[in-house]
């Protein structure tokens, strides 16, 4: 691992969870091309946390819905990780503006 990439998990690391849990949904949601439905991040976090993705625990799903839910309900942090929600409020399509396709 070089410098950089040790710093990085460092401050992964000193984030409180919630942070880190809201960190991961943007990183999937950029895998999937910048948006996608909740239900195919939390089948994909799961996966990666190597659960099985056809008995999701509800603790795990409703923590994801809720670190999302809350980081869009706030202004500064929707903006900081560029979250959006395509249909609007109550929506479950979820998604993240991504420099690279901004004009």
């Amino acid at each position: 691992m070089d410098q950089g990439q040790t710093h990085a998990r460092s401050r992964r690391l000193n984030k409180p969870a919630r942070e880190r849990m809201v960190d991961r949904i943007r990183e999937i949601l950029m895998h999937y091309g910048g948006e996608a439905h909740r239900r195919d991040v939390i089948a994909h976090l799961a996966k990666e946390s190597g659960v099985d993705t056809r008995n999701i625990p509800e603790d795990l799903e409703a923590a994801v819905i809720l670190s999302f839910e809350e980081a869009w309900k706030d202004e500064a942090r929707r903006a900081a990780y560029g979250l959006i929600l395509r249909f609007g409020e109550g929506s479950h399509r979820w998604g993240v503006r991504m420099p690279e396709l901004a004009h």
